[in-house]
């Protein structure tokens, strides 16, 4: 191949991705969640983690059957990000140092209260009593402890991982919202595109379904509270939407300039062609109405990838079941594509595996390489009570065979953080 066939439409190092690993309340690895993904399969099922009774909402998709620490949801997140990177690489044909950058998106994590109390009970008589949070900070002061520093420490998942699998330079964590997965893929890209590196190891993990996690989402009326049965609650697209389904899991996947994963005789899965991203500042949890935003960020990654509207072939959605956000997205496509929106097959994972907040751009983006690898469009799940005012092919509640070539993923978040990247099968 010439140099040229080896860069894109701006001249820039064609990335390629040559290596994934997934983790969700599906199953572990990549095989198992897709068979049940596209089987049309729930991960959602009612919470046994913690106590429910008096909760609103009392489900979620959490991964449980892994024997993790329920009060810590930073070591969860470090075993979902460690299982799908060892996945990826073995994929890709990597070992030893990884010798590239890590970009990882990891939940901004807290103490639970509970653990904050039982620190505080530790606190010198002198502190007895007292206000709580005084002797907290006592027993951190007078008996420091490094291992739950080191725990709850936000940049301590990116060190373990870049000592396990020896990448290069400083890790960098990052943390935005529900577009955070995406936005670890999208920093990977822009390193191999300005020439920074030959590849970057891209992840995103959560494992913060806890109990105050639940209750603060319940708060913002943003969780689903049709409990029974679990697995129907996630319906995206649908009338009777009330709410989006906490879940948890974790997908790695390894990016490549294109040159350097033919030159090692890889195999390579897809193409990251195009990312955009777009702040919105209308509101700290709402999107805005007229959806100006979340058209720019698809815009921006068509232009980014040098493709029309025409050439996608799928979108695979955001995609949340609530209210607000499916009207929103629905808009800003309906926008972008016009008439053509009706011929593109527009789906949401969330429907079966719920929202995994940092980890879901990361996950859909897996699952977006894996449709065009497979020739399977994943279904969304619990449509049966369409809104009339969305009108789309949802690919309802059964997985089609239809072979694309382009697809478009969106991640839209709280804060106004949203993220689209566009996928393709080869390189032009």
């Amino acid at each position: 191949m010439s140099k040229a066939a080896y860069r894109d439409h701006l001249g820039r190092p064609i990335v390629a991705v040559t290596g994934m690993g997934v983790i969700t309340s599906l199953g572990r690895g990549l095989a198992d969640n897709w068979a049940a993904l596209s089987g049309g399969r729930s991960g959602i099922h009612g919470i046994t983690r913690f106590p429910v009774e008096g909760l609103s909402t009392r489900i979620a998709g959490t991964v449980d059957f892994v024997e993790l620490p329920a009060e810590n949801p930073v070591e969860r997140s470090y075993y979902y990000a460690r299982e799908t990177t060892d996945e990826a690489l073995a994929q890709a044909g990597l070992s030893g140092d990884f010798a590239g950058p890590l970009f990882l998106a990891a939940p901004p994590i807290e103490p639970e209260w509970s653990a904050r109390f039982a620190l505080a009970d530790r606190a010198p008589p002198s502190q007895q009593p007292g206000d709580a949070y005084d002797r907290f900070m006592a027993v951190l002061r007078e008996r420091p402890d490094p291992a739950l520093h080191e725990a709850w420490l936000f940049g301590s998942i990116s060190e373990r991982l870049a000592d396990r699998y020896g990448t290069r330079g400083l890790p960098v964590t990052l943390s935005t919202a529900c577009a955070s997965g995406a936005t670890a893929i999208q920093l990977g890209v822009e390193a191999i595109r300005q020439g920074r590196t030959d590849r970057a190891l891209t992840v995103g993990t959560d494992g913060s379904v806890t109990a105050e996690a639940l209750i603060r989402f319940s708060l913002l009326s943003a969780l689903s509270t049709q409990n029974d049965p679990p697995q129907r609650a996630s319906k995206p697209f649908t009338k009777d939407r009330d709410g989006f389904v906490i879940a948890e899991g974790a997908a790695t996947l390894v990016l490549e300039s294109l040159e350097s994963a033919v030159a090692r005789g890889a195999r390579v899965l897809g193409i990251m062609k195009g990312c955009g991203e777009k702040a919105d500042h209308f509101h700290r949890t709402r999107s805005s109405p007229d959806g100006g935003p979340a058209i720019a960020t698809i815009r921006a990654a068509l232009a980014d990838a040098g493709i029309s509207e025409e050439g996608i072939g799928y979108i695979n959605a955001h995609g949340t079941s609530t209210p607000e956000n499916d009207k929103m997205e629905y808009l800003s496509m309906s926008t972008v594509f016009g008439e053509g929106l009706s011929k593109i097959p527009v789906s949401s994972n969330k429907s079966m595996i719920g929202h995994t907040l940092t980890a879901a751009g990361a996950i859909e983006a897996v699952f977006s390489i894996q449709t065009m690898l497979t020739g399977t469009l994943p279904p969304t799940i619990n449509y049966t009570n369409p809104d009339p005012t969305i009108v789309l092919d949802v690919v309802p509640n059964v997985k089609r065979e239809q072979q694309v070539d382009a697809v478009l993923s969106n991640s839209f978040g709280f804060g106004g953080q949203n993220a689209s990247l566009v996928m393709t099968r080869e390189p032009a």
